[in-house]
């Protein structure tokens, strides 16, 4: 599978400075602002839609549980408005290959959310995807900039509306925990190691890691590259212009390894974060009162979704600090889910015009655990300061980011559970010792999944 050619961006540390402030000014916010649009607003919609009686659309993502409930507040709204029936299919990683057996099958969603750039181009590649609309592109062309733009593009015409963002170089720590061990925000690589020593050996594991899905190690690799090896490199290894066998892995590796290489820094030990998904290991951090299971997890915005889901309050007992700078500076790295329509419907196109609409955007950032870089989504509809500062620093990084080195990846590589990186950095956590073994394979896999 060949990759679009656009500009790969993440997020810069200068455009993201508010979010170091999210620990300082986590508590309430007296600048909320009343919501606009729809869910209990008196403000009119801001985007038109068609009337579709009767018309049946579904819709695929791979999202479950509270995230699916959300955004299936959004879809109810869409109903409300165009008289359709909306189903929301869930689906499974890795998504092209659950969409290319639903094509087969004659049965192709109306609408898919793509979370990797490299699904998105095969979308097109292999000819499921229809291009945007002009409702829809209008809406894109008001409510996003280039950046965003570029990355729902192939080949020059435009396929698909980023609906969610991330940022995913977050931690969020218990506040509890930190208190009792003394230990404040780190703001280095060095720090964090010293932090996390003084956490655990408080009788507190430093850190919840969601082993159990390989998606979240290529996350922790990603932060520490970035910052490390510099953006040059990073494009350059997601382009796998550069092998994974460079000294530029290794070192990023080797430093990976200081955290996970200590056992009694997870929650767990390595066989316990290997056995952990990615709910479990936020929900553990924010429970179990003055023993929780961790004191920190590492993980984007969306963190807030699975806080929610504990007693724990996002802003006093939830806190959160930027990831931690290991060269010069601090990485920020973006993702997020790209709508596409995979059928040539009035229903598919009406959605995605939604869907690129702050009145779409808004309704889900209320629920929280959600950023838009929708730029005209109103920063009141965010349910907290911390989820308002980093939607904010989102949109003030404007074109200036880069996007998850992962999901850029052919899907066989960085995006298929059991395979290609994420298998070779779950082995990694078992062993961080092998880091030649680890790059070995992150190579033979890179080159038979580019091709190159």
């Amino acid at each position: 599978m060949r990759r679009h050619g656009t500009s790969r961006t993440t997020l810069t540390w200068t455009a993201l400075a508010a979010a170091a402030a999210l620990t300082l000014s986590a508590c309430g916010d007296d600048g909320t602002q009343e919501p606009r649009g729809p869910e209990g607003s008196t403000a009119a919609p801001r985007v038109q839609l068609p009337k579709l009686p009767g018309e049946k659309i579904e819709v695929a993502a791979v999202w479950t549980g509270p995230e699916q409930e959300n955004f299936t507040k959004v879809l109810k709204e869409f109903e409300k408005r165009t008289g359709a029936s909306v189903t929301f299919v869930p689906a499974q990683d890795p998504i092209v290959t659950f969409l290319g057996t639903k094509i087969a099958g004659g049965a192709p969603p109306d609408v898919a959310l793509l979370p990797q750039v490299g699904a998105l181009t095969a979308a097109v590649e292999n000819k499921w995807a229809q291009p945007l609309g002009p409702e829809a592109a209008a809406q894109l062309d008001a409510n996003y900039s280039k950046g965003w733009k570029q990355l729902g593009a192939v080949g020059g015409t435009q396929y698909g509306v980023y609906y969610k963002a991330a940022n995913k170089s977050l931690i969020w720590y218990n506040a509890k925990a930190f208190e009792a061990a003394g230990v404040k925000p780190p703001k280095t690589w060095k720090e964090l190691i010293a932090a996390a020593d003084t956490l655990s050996a408080s009788g507190t594991p430093a850190v919840s890691v969601a082993g159990a899905d390989g998606w979240t190690l290529t996350d922790w690799f990603e932060n520490i590259y970035l910052s490390q090896a510099g953006p040059e490199k990073y494009d350059q290894l997601a382009k796998h212009q550069i092998k994974w066998t460079d000294d530029s892995v290794k070192q990023a590796l080797t430093t990976l390894g200081e955290l996970f290489g200590r056992k009694d820094f997870l929650a767990g030990g390595p066989s316990g974060a290997l056995a952990t998904e990615f709910p479990k290991s936020v929900t553990q951090t924010f429970t179990g009162g003055d023993r929780p299971a961790a004191a920190m997890v590492f993980e984007g915005d969306f963190v807030a979704v699975n806080i929610a889901q504990t007693e724990a309050k996002v802003g006093e007992d939830a806190l959160v600090f930027p990831f931690p700078a290991v060269g010069e500076k601090a990485p920020v790295v973006s993702g997020g889910d790209v709508a596409v329509a995979l059928k040539p419907s009035k229903g598919a196109q009406a959605l995605l015009t939604f869907l690129a609409s702050p009145d779409a955007a808004e309704i889900h950032a209320r629920q929280g655990g959600f950023v838009s870089p929708n730029k005209a989504v109103d920063p009141g509809a965010y349910p907290n300061a911390i989820q308002r500062d980093i939607a904010k620093a989102l949109i003030a990084a404007g074109d200036d980011f880069r996007f998850d080195m992962s999901d850029q990846a052919p899907a066989a590589f960085g995006g298929t559970p059991g395979a290609g990186e994420w298998k070779a950095l779950q082995d990694f956590l078992a062993n961080p010792s092998d880091v030649a073994g680890t790059q070995a394979k992150l190579e033979a896999d890179a080159a038979k999944a580019y091709g190159n």
